[in-house]
């Protein structure tokens, strides 16, 4: 989680410091929002391949997610027109099933060679 911080520039305690959680009754760490714009990405390039290109990517967060929990991606394609896929996405966090990014989605440019 340190090391995200300083990858991102986002030092705030609640990212890391156990003296400023427990007063606040956080029970780890918060992972940092813009984790969750990079696991959205990820999803999609995985699956598409590198001659997709993400055109738009849009989140919004519904509940905190902590430091050792595991969340699940999911996406549905809705629309299809043209090479370029809108895909609605959400987070989940597998153990509870608290759905902690959502709505999401992003259109991906397909280019030659995707599946």
């Amino acid at each position: 989680m340190v090391a995200y911080a300083g990858a991102t520039w986002d030092w705030h305690r609640m990212h890391y410091d156990p003296a400023f959680l427990e007063p606040r009754k956080l029970p780890a760490p918060v992972v940092d929002g813009q984790v969750f714009g990079a696991l959205l990405a990820e999803q999609v390039q995985d699956w598409l391949g590198p001659s997709a290109r993400l055109a738009k990517l849009s989140f919004r967060f519904k509940n905190l997610v902590f430091a050792g929990e595991t969340v699940r991606c999911t996406g549905t394609v809705t629309a299809a027109e043209d090479g370029l896929l809108t895909i609605e996405q959400q987070v989940v966090v597998v153990d509870d099933g608290r759905v902690a990014v959502a709505p999401a989605g992003c259109q991906v440019r397909l280019g030659e060679g995707t599946p």
